[in-house]
């Protein structure tokens, strides 16, 4: 997860007709699904900043740790003057560590789906570092054409973090870091956060908290589409389940139906059985070794990862782009 993580992941484009397209076509799946991106309304944003508060949710403190002692580091690897691009860049507290450590850094330009919450944290970003130029641009930064206009005469350096890049599949992951390459630009430096493999009871309660706060999180996906597409969703006929699914090295979350029913959608009708899910997100778990080939593969030279054991941060190099 993340802000979408994650992705992932604009609020005023939540009515439109691609979020009415792809709820309907993803309910229309066997097995169903929806794609994770719009779990990031404004009630989804502020829940997942609750999650990464939780005891359970490493993946925060752990990236925010490698971040804070390895800022320096990181910060030396970016190019006078640039425009850091912040892939799904809902919450500025990750972007925070760089920018302050990276004097190189003229402009932010956080692109992310949710709108309303990124217009909040721009605002907050602007107050607290004034010399920061900060373009926040709401969009699906899986789908832009070009680089975002305020970044596209400068030099270019890109962070993704929070292991958003585990909830592509495979050749989403793939496709994803060739198109970053190439809104980037040839050599620019990218920094990545990702998830590692580890012990299953650990990954298991990162995703079920006894707080209940990731099942809220899960289940506003359903109240959203009741808010913005007519949905007619009883919240209280589904629960929220999440496993871990060894042979992919993936937590999976779904939305399970508790009996049979029947949803409108719109004028759309969906029939559940009892015990159907909804296939919200996957969250595909790493080494550094299975990255670094990923990354290598798709446009990126590796220049070092950092890590604690349980999560990693990855500075890469555009071979592709302009």
């Amino acid at each position: 997860m993340s802000p979408g993580q994650t992705a992932l992941r604009i609020a005023p484009i939540a009515a439109s007709d691609s979020f009415a397209t792809d709820v309907t076509a993803g309910l229309a799946k066997k097995p169903k699904r929806l794609p994770p991106k719009y779990f990031y309304d404004s009630v989804g944003s502020a829940l997942f900043e609750r999650i990464t508060r939780l005891p359970e949710y490493y993946p925060t403190r752990s990236e925010l740790e490698l971040l804070n002692k390895h800022a320096p580091a990181i910060a030396s690897l970016f190019p006078t003057g640039c425009a850091l691009v912040e892939f799904g860049g809902g919450s500025s507290t990750k972007a925070r560590i760089l920018l302050r450590a990276a004097m190189s850094i003229e402009a932010y330009v956080p692109v992310d789906i949710s709108g309303d919450f990124l217009q909040q944290e721009a605002a907050r970003l602007r107050r607290d570092l004034p010399h920061l130029a900060v373009y926040p641009v709401a969009a699906d930064f899986t789908t832009m054409k070009e680089p975002p206009a305020e970044a596209a005469d400068r030099p270019r350096a890109g962070f993704f973090p929070g292991s958003t890049i585990g909830n592509f599949e495979p050749r989403e992951a793939a496709r994803f870091l060739r198109h970053a390459a190439r809104i980037l630009g040839r050599g620019a430096v990218f920094v990545v956060g990702v998830d590692l493999v580890k012990p299953i009871d650990i990954l298991y309660r990162a995703y079920n908290d006894a707080e209940g706060v990731t099942a809220k999180f899960n289940l506003n996906l359903l109240a959203r589409i009741n808010r913005e597409l007519g949905g007619n969703f009883d919240l209280d006929a589904f629960e929220h389940l999440a496993f871990y699914n060894s042979e992919r090295c993936r937590i999976e979350m779904h939305l399970a139906s508790t009996k049979r029913q029947t949803v409108k959608v719109g004028d759309t009708a969906i029939e559940f059985r009892a015990g159907e899910t909804i296939h919200t997100e996957n969250s595909y778990k790493y080494s550094i070794e299975s990255f670094r080939a990923l990354a290598q593969k798709n446009g990126w030279s590796p220049l070092k990862a950092w890590t604690n054991g349980q999560f990693s941060v990855h500075a890469l190099r555009a071979d592709l782009g302009a």
